[in-house]
C-alpha cells in the first residue's frame, strides 16, 4: 500500500506513536508499504514553527528529513498539476495544505493516513489515524 500522510499523522509517528489507531499504526510499520510526506506537510510544519504553534525539539530543517531517511519515508514534491486539481474539489475543507494532500492522494493514487473527519468526505482513499 503506498500512503500519504497528514501532517499530525507524520508528528504522532514521530513522537507520539501511541495517538495513532492499532491499523494505522500497523500499517506504518509494515515494511511492505511505502510512506510518503509532502512537500506541502513540510512547509506547513515550517510555518507553524516560525509563528510559535509548533514545539519542535530543534528547528524543521534539522529535524524532518533526518526522521524521514529513518524511518524510510519518501518526500512528495508538489507539482502544478496537484495545484491546479485543487479547484475542482468541494469545499469540504477550507485549509489549503489539506486540501493539496487531497490533490496529491487522487492523483498519485495515494491512501491518506488522516484522522481529520473533514478529509472523509471527499473521492479518496482513507486510511483513520
Amino acid at each position: 500500500m503506498r500512503l500519504l500522510l497528514d501532517t499530525h499523522v507524520w508528528l504522532w509517528m514521530v513522537s507520539r506513536p501511541e495517538r495513532l489507531s492499532t491499523e494505522a499504526l500497523g500499517a506504518l510499520e509494515d515494511a511492505d508499504n511505502e510512506l510518503y510526506l509532502s512537500a506541502a506537510s513540510c512547509w506547513e510544519l515550517s510555518i507553524k514553527y516560525v509563528l510559535g504553534k509548533l514545539p519542535l525539539p530543534e528547528p524543521p530543517e534539522t529535524f524532518v528529513l533526518p526522521r524521514l531517511a529513518r524511518d524510510g519515508v519518501r518526500g512528495l514534491a508538489v507539482q502544478p498539476f496537484h495545484g491546479l486539481r485543487v479547484c475542482a474539489l468541494p469545499l469540504h475543507h477550507r485549509d489549503p495544505f489539506d486540501r493539496i494532500l487531497v490533490a496529491q492522494a487522487q492523483l498519485e493514487e495515494l491512501t491518506l493516513v488522516t484522522a481529520d473527519h473533514a478529509l472523509m468526505a471527499y473521492d479518496v482513499a482513507i486510511l483513520r489515524a
